[in-house]
């Protein structure tokens, strides 16, 4: 059994004028939240793990003309929700998770999986963050005026 590795990134993606995408887990519904992801081998970089976590829930391409994939320097520790535990080696508890932003021209349409997310929508920031089921996600898309170019 392969388990997942407790290193993983947050990418709040957004717009010039603060719009931010949230994607719904399909898995949980009602619970909002950017795109987020674990590393597929310890050995990943956090920005290979942005740019492929992105592609894979939204379709988008972070090196598109015009988007902007910014590395915050943040990182949050967390517990894990005791519910999605089973999916880490046992006794793993906690998750490191690395944040990035991708500035997007505007409101982009995006792919979504309906096996991993229900729907999408974007909303001004503070909404976004309002909706956000994760503390520390709604925490970072907060952040946003401060790491806008």
């Amino acid at each position: 059994r392969s388990f997942k590795i407790p290193l993983s990134v947050l990418v709040v993606i957004h717009t010039p004028a603060r719009e931010v995408l949230l994607i719904e887990r399909a898995d949980s519904p009602g619970f909002w939240r950017s795109v987020t992801g674990s590393k597929d081998r310890v050995s990943e970089s956090f920005e290979a793990t942005a740019v492929r976590e992105v592609f894979e829930e939204t379709g988008l391409d972070t090196c598109a003309p015009h988007h902007v994939l910014r590395d915050w320097g943040l990182e949050n520790v967390y517990e894990i929700y005791p519910q999605w535990r089973h999916r880490y080696a046992p006794g793993v508890t906690h998750n490191t998770e690395h944040l990035f932003g991708l500035c997007v021209p505007h409101a982009l349409p995006v792919r979504l999986n309906p096996r991993e997310h229900l729907g999408q929508v974007w909303l001004p920031w503070t909404a976004a963050a309002d909706r956000c089921f994760s503390p520390s996600n709604a925490e970072a898309i907060l952040n946003l005026p401060l790491f806008q170019a």
